[in-house]
């Protein structure tokens, strides 16, 4: 039964001036680096997450998520000013954005991202506070067995979706489950793979590894590839019409179907393991363009274009919780940063903590709820400012960021040792890039490591030592079939995408025999 002083007290904590503080910092936070390119979320959340370690857990987890959600805000500002996305997501913003500013109306376009994106991020929201907690219900009943089908099939999923190809993210989600074994066996209590360094004993930190991937590395990467390049200031046409300067009632609700379908297509594929923010996005604009009975105007400074994309990427938002919550499964790299916030203060995501810690549960959805209207106004207070952030030098970011990189790394763990972890992580995350293989299925993986060798050991002992048994659970066979239809339909897809490719490049009339004798 659901016990609504819970419910009213956790919403209630929100309220407070210390926490809503913080949800203001995250949104403020956000939106400036996602207006930065270069810098994303992603980054601002991986070097804040050590940051929060003096804080009560709602306060700190309010404000990771305040950053992501000002950060997919802010990252439409120099997509639509500069052509330049702030983040991935925001490439589909810049299809219509930027159009709409060499027309002049810079301040709609980025006004109707800002909208779009709030509209969106509730809607996922209200979808999050409905069902999480009947979906961790059900989770409680989910067994050893079960939980390993699970993870064996949010493996699949999220190696078919992420990266280059299914192999490698096949093997990236080994690398990252074969570096989780480092440290204490969870069922001997004997220490393996530390090769006499006794600072693994409890395995490697999540935060260093994290860091050293995510931020590190991309830190390095993107220096190295804006080598001699300086921030340079942009210029802004505006007409001087103030028609021109905003989004009317009129405008607004004219996209209402638009951003309806662009928050729910958000909203599903943000539940799912692995998908993200960007398909997101690029899925809600071609199915409005296809729904459009205008569809030559899209690309040409068109509203809905922009309402599409932003109420799609920012409901991805919400939805990532889903799974995170109910399940423990990050479905993205934000979410096992937030999975990493929750270890810190000595709390494991999943359906258990809807019954131990209800009240932080509830705290944090109503600080989901606050931060969507303080990303409203903060907003429209600092479209303009934005503009400014744009053409930041990037010399100055990007040592900044390092330098609270290697800050944050030892004060979270233990000292030199976690940033020597992190240094090398770094240097492992450079060569997965170069090698295109996904850091952000090692990281998941990584994380999913020890509860997935915890609960296949439980299995085998429910089943005897006996794999065959698992006939006994049809949910558990259910789950790995799909495991296996999953996997065959990347490899046929990715195959068929080749033979396409292929065929593009021979001529007509001749053949792939002739062509490669």
């Amino acid at each position: 039964m659901v016990d609504f002083s819970i419910i009213l007290a956790g919403f209630g904590d929100v309220f407070t001036p210390f926490n809503l503080l913080f949800v203001v910092f995250g949104v403020v936070l956000g939106q400036f680096v996602g207006a930065v390119p270069g810098i994303g979320p992603v980054m601002a959340m991986a070097i804040a997450i050590p940051f929060t370690f003096g804080l009560d857990p709602l306060p700190a987890i309010a404000f990771l998520v305040g950053v992501n959600k000002g950060g997919l805000v802010g990252g439409a500002v120099p997509a639509i000013l500069m052509n330049t996305p702030g983040t991935p997501d925001a490439a589909a913003t810049a299809m219509d954005g930027y159009p709409l500013t060499q027309q002049g109306k810079p301040l709609k376009a980025t006004k109707m991202a800002l909208f779009s994106s709030i509209t969106g991020d509730t809607f996922s929201d209200i979808v999050l506070i409905t069902v999480a907690a009947p979906l961790a219900v059900l989770a409680l009943k989910m067994g050893p067995v079960e939980i390993v089908a699970l993870m064996i099939f949010a493996f699949s999923i999220i190696s078919g979706l992420m990266g280059e190809s299914l192999i490698k993210g096949v093997i990236a989600a080994a690398l990252g489950l074969m570096i989780s074994f480092i440290g204490t066996d969870p069922e001997h209590f004997t220490p393996r793979l530390i090769f006499g360094f006794w600072d693994l004993f409890d395995g490697l930190a999540l935060p260093s590894v994290a860091i050293g991937m995510l931020a590190i590395s991309e830190i390095l990467r993107r220096m190295a590839e804006g080598r001699g390049t300086e921030g340079q200031g942009i210029l802004v046409p505006d007409t001087g019409n103030p028609e021109d300067r905003r989004v009317s009632w009129v405008e607004y609700w004219a996209c209402r179907y638009t951003m309806l379908r662009g928050a729910t297509i958000g909203t599903i594929l943000g539940a799912l393991p692995g998908i993200g923010s960007t398909a997101a996005a690029f899925i809600s604009y071609a199915m409005t363009k296809a729904a459009s009975k205008e569809q030559e105007s899209f690309g040409k400074g068109n509203l809905h274009g922009i309402a599409a994309t932003e109420s799609a990427n920012s409901a991805v938002v919400g939805a990532n919780m889903i799974p995170l919550l109910t399940l423990g499964i990050p479905g993205s790299v934000t979410a096992a940063l937030i999975i990493s916030a929750f270890m810190i203060h000595g709390m494991q995501p999943g359906p258990l903590l809807f019954q131990n810690q209800g009240r932080l549960v509830y705290g944090l959805f109503g600080a989901m709820i606050m931060a969507n209207f303080i990303n409203l106004w903060v907003g429209q207070a600092g479209l303009r400012l934005w503009v400014k952030v744009v053409s930041a030098p990037k010399a100055v970011i990007f040592s900044s960021a390092l330098l609270l990189c290697f800050v944050g790394v030892s004060m979270a763990t233990n000292g030199l040792f976690g940033v020597t972890v992190m240094l090398i992580f770094a240097v492992f995350g450079l060569l997965m890039h170069s090698f295109g293989y996904s850091m952000v299925i090692f990281i998941i993986a990584f994380f999913l490591g020890p509860q997935f060798e915890k609960s296949l050991s439980q299995a085998i002992a429910l089943l005897n030592g006996n794999l065959l048994n698992i006939y006994t659970s049809p949910v558990a066979v259910a789950l790995l079939v799909l495991s296996g239809v999953s996997v065959f339909w990347f490899l046929s897809k990715r195959t068929n995408e080749e033979a396409d490719t292929t065929n593009l490049g021979v001529p007509d009339g001749e053949t792939l025999d002739q062509k490669n004798p």
